[in-house]
C-alpha cells in the first residue's frame, strides 16, 4: 500500500467558468489556470503522482506546454492513472476536501463523484468529496480563491 497527499489552489478570476471535479458550477468568477484549473482534479493528481512516487502535476502537465492550454483537468486525471497504472499501483481509495466559501457545491458532489471514479475506474463508492468553508478566514474566506486536498491509497497490482 502506498499513501499520497494533494494539494493546490487557484485564485478567482472573472471570464472564466468554474470548473470543479469535472463540473461546471454557475457562478460569478472562474479559477486562474493554464488548464481548466479544476484546483480538486489537481490536488487529486498530486496525490496520485506523490503515493507512486512520480513527482507532480507541473513535472508531467507544465504550464509552458501548449497542448495543456485550457484542457479538461478530467483529461489529466485519466492520463495521471495510467502513469500510475503502469508503474504497478491500483487505486484503492480518494478523501478529498474542497475549501472554499462560495458557491455551495453540496448539489453538485455527487456528479464530482462519478466524474473522478470514471476517470480513475474506481466504483464511486471508492471516491469521497466534501467541502468546508474557512468561517471567512484567508484567501478562500475572503473568496479570493479555492484551494483543494487530497488523501490517496494505492496498492499494487497482483
Amino acid at each position: 500500500m502506498r499513501v499520497g497527499f494533494g494539494y493546490d489552489v487557484h485564485a478567482f478570476v472573472e471570464g472564466r467558468p468554474l470548473i470543479l471535479g469535472g463540473v461546471e458550477i454557475p457562478y460569478t468568477h472562474g479559477l486562474l489556470g493554464h488548464s481548466d484549473a479544476d484546483v480538486l482534479l489537481h490536488a487529486i493528481c498530486d496525490a496520485l503522482f506523490g503515493a507512486a512516487a512520480l513527482g507532480d502535476l507541473g513535472l508531467h502537465f507544465p504550464d509552458s506546454d501548449p497542448a495543456y492550454k485550457g484542457v479538461s483537468s478530467v483529461v489529466l486525471l485519466e492520463k495521471t492513472v495510467t502513469l500510475v497504472a503502469q508503474k504497478g499501483f491500483a487505486v484503492a481509495n480518494i478523501d478529498s476536501t474542497l475549501v472554499l466559501q462560495r458557491p455551495r457545491i453540496a448539489s453538485y458532489v455527487p456528479v464530482m463523484v462519478d466524474n473522478i471514479a470514471r476517470a480513475m475506474h474506481v466504483p464511486a463508492g471508492c471516491v469521497s468529496v466534501k467541502a468546508t468553508t474557512t468561517e471567512e478566514l484567508g484567501f478562500t474566506g475572503r473568496e479570493e480563491g479555492v484551494a483543494a486536498y487530497a488523501v490517496v491509497l494505492l496498492q499494487e497490482k497482483r
